[in-house]
């Protein structure tokens, strides 16, 4: 129970792991921020569990739930680590994952772009007989012992983890049923992932790939949760973030670990809408700058928008996931001169091991951080001094870029900073420009180590008019850890040409709310706190993708159906500008969102004043603002002591233990009195 006992949010990053506990009885919240562990994620995830219960004065057995969002999965991915997964198929398209799709990805050279290595090996991939017509008719019943030597051969090869992606099995799954219970008995220590329960739709590639990183991550996602498991108290529950932005259990976790690719940053953006809502701003682009990258979401009305075709590491994942666009661009990443006389900062990132070179690890290559340190923008330690900034390693690194470039160290460190907005910049037209949004109907909210200090330069670059840092910007992922729900998703996949059956709607609907349910109670959620939502992905006739509506609740009549189509030529004309009225539209699949609601710890709000009084600083330092520029003496601020109504000119640099914010000269900040900086610029 949240009002009698202790709650953790963990946000384990490449860089830090980020900790919020929070004290049910009184709300009383208490954060820390610790170096990730890469080598074993599970001990950084400890050290910081405790380092946040010595704060508040407790042990880890005081705990009674933890959330978790964790880069388990994404990493497997983005790195390649190795994972020895198999795939077994029906006869004749074991060729489905090579030869993917005739397209290459938007923004992609088209001579120089090569096709990611498959999660599988193509020796790792068997093929059985069985055959399933596209209406869900077997026309070729499973030969059971070609699947049972199929079990056979994989193991011979160490296979430890199975996808099973049949064709047509999204329409009939016995198949696949069998094949796992063949691996139950040749192969039982086999992690299995079919299919017809990972992503039950059509399009044999996408479905076929999502299956096939489910099973590639399974062995990385597991041993990390079991160790998990392990090292925490008995009686604390462990609650996994999805990508869609609720949670589920650590044992459906370890079966569905493709599900939490997008696991940090889908808790960063929920925690950055709930901050700005308290606030009173509900249209909102976020950017989430870490260590290793910068993760940018487009946010209308409160609500993030949800895709179900993501893209991780190259590779097409249709799962339900918050619409979030991210780059390799963080305090870590490395720049580099290139043979051509110019410079490049990122994808690459020196991470938490080594680190910057001013982190004093071993780390020599010049990155984001170093660049900052340079130019006297970070403080001389972090986290409240327990990381000591070594500045003369900094301007060595930094050295490395600026003697080839015949550069100064200070234009080099302003010049990859410069690239590195660049990179953000580009990142936030994505979500916004591109898609058909004016970047300056939204507020910008900027949170993450590095995000503020980044927050006011984009906002220029973009004519965005205001900026929100939250309070504890450095850790706003674990808020947002802390104020989500219990969610899963569930899909259909059902191909109805008009005119559509509601029978046969009404049916699928049924069979995925009896898994909801189910679901629900094995959770352990009380009726009261049950919902379940249907949505319905649509197109027109002859469309290659789909469009997913809202639909209504109840039973399922042409009524109903009616108003589901309606919804979609409305969602197609608001998107598109057009709709196709006399276009035949067919109903592709059908969704069950169920949600078990949580308790969260209450935001408060403190009475400020009409007119923001002046903040004396703390303190000064030196800081080179803009290349060619001198360094000027700046007042600096210590975060918490800046009171709500208080306001701060630039230029200023406000610190604290997880984040140092930026005001630039043309800008000023002002507390709100939910603690968050507001900055907007000056009139002039």
């Amino acid at each position: 129970d949240v009002t009698t006992t202790y709650i953790a949010g963990v946000d384990v990053g490449g860089t830090f792991t980020d900790v919020t506990l929070i004290e049910g009885a009184s709300g009383r919240s208490w954060t820390a921020k610790t170096p990730s562990t890469p080598a074993d994620p599970s001990r950084g995830f400890l050290h910081g569990l405790e380092s946040a219960a010595a704060l508040a004065g407790c042990v880890t057995a005081d705990l009674s739930r933890v959330f978790h969002g964790t880069t388990v999965a994404t990493n497997a991915i983005l790195q390649r680590q190795p994972s020895r997964a198999g795939l077994i198929t029906t006869a004749g398209f074991g060729s489905v994952l090579e030869i993917g799709r005739h397209d290459i990805p938007r923004g992609e050279n088209y001579w120089g772009w090569l096709k990611p290595p498959r999660p599988v090996a193509p020796e790792h991939i068997v093929e059985v007989g069985e055959r399933v017509d596209r209406d869900g008719n077997v026309l070729i019943p499973l030969d059971e012992n070609s699947a049972r030597q199929a079990v056979r051969r994989l193991r011979a090869l160490g296979i430890e983890s199975i996808a099973v992606s049949l064709l047509y099995s999204f329409l009939y799954p016995d198949h696949e049923r069998r094949i796992a219970a063949i691996c139950a008995e040749e192969h039982p220590d086999a992690l299995v992932s079919l299919s017809s329960e990972v992503l039950p739709q059509f399009r044999e590639f996408e479905r076929t790939m999502t299956t096939a990183l489910n099973a590639y991550v399974a062995p990385h996602v597991a041993r990390y949760l079991a160790a998990l498991e392990q090292r925490l108290p008995a009686g604390a529950s462990l609650l996994i973030m999805k990508s869609s932005g609720g949670v589920m259990g650590a044992a459906q976790a370890a079966r569905q670990g493709i599900a939490t690719a997008l696991s940090g940053p889908a808790a960063g953006v929920i925690g950055a809408v709930r901050t700005a809502a308290a606030a009173g701003f509900m249209d909102i682009i976020t950017i989430d700058v870490g260590g290793t990258s910068a993760d940018v979401c487009l946010v209308r009305g409160g609500q993030p928008d949800v895709t179900a075709e993501g893209v991780v590491g190259g590779f097409p994942i249709e799962l339900p996931m918050m619409d979030i666009h991210t780059i390799g661009a963080g305090g870590g990443s490395i720049a580099r001169a290139t043979s051509t006389g110019g410079m490049i900062v990122g994808p690459e990132s020196a991470g938490a091991e080594p680190g910057p070179a001013c982190y004093g690890h071993g780390g020599v290559e010049p990155t984001v951080t170093d660049a900052q340190l340079v130019l006297g923008r970070i403080p001389p330690a972090l986290l409240g001094g327990e990381i000591a900034l070594d500045h003369q390693a900094a301007r060595e690194a930094v050295a490395r870029v600026a003697a080839p470039l015949d550069l100064s160290i200070e234009d080099a460190a302003a010049g990859i900073i410069a690239i590195a907005d660049a990179n953000m910049m580009g990142a936030l037209r994505v979500v916004s420009v591109r898609r058909g949004h004016d970047p300056r109907d939204f507020t910008l909210v900027a949170f993450g180590g590095a995000g503020p200090l980044h927050a006011a330069r984009l906002a220029e670059l973009l004519e965005i008019g205001r900026v929100l840092v939250p309070p504890a910007p450095g850790v706003l992922s674990t808020l947002g850890l802390l104020s989500t729900d219990l969610r899963n998703d569930y899909v259909q996949g059902v191909h109805l040409r008009p005119p559509f059956d509601p029978a046969a709607v009404q049916e699928a609907y049924d069979r995925l709310e009896r898994d909801a349910a189910a679901w629900l109670a094995s959770e352990g959620v009380p009726p009261a706190d049950r919902s379940v939502t249907r949505a319905a992905d649509l197109h027109y006739a002859g469309q290659g993708h789909e469009l997913t509506v809202d639909a209504p609740s109840g039973p399922i009549t042409a009524g109903a159906l009616a108003a589901i189509e309606e919804a979609f030529h409305r969602e197609h004309a608001r998107l598109y500008t057009y709709d196709l009225r006399a276009q035949p539209v067919e109903l592709v699949s059908v969704r069950v969102a169920a949600t078990g609601r949580l308790p969260k710890a209450p935001l408060t709000e403190q009475v400020t004043a009409d007119e923001p009084a002046p903040a004396a600083p703390d303190g000064e330092r030196l800081v080179i603002w803009a290349r060619g520029e001198d360094a000027r003496m700046t007042p600096s601020h210590a975060r918490d002591r800046l009171r709500p109504g208080r306001r701060v000119n630039g230029p200023a640099v406000i610190d604290q233990p997880d984040a140092t914010t930026l005001i630039p000269p043309a800008w000023a900040a002002v507390v709100d009195g939910w603690g968050n900086l507001i900055l907007t610029p000056r009139a002039s």
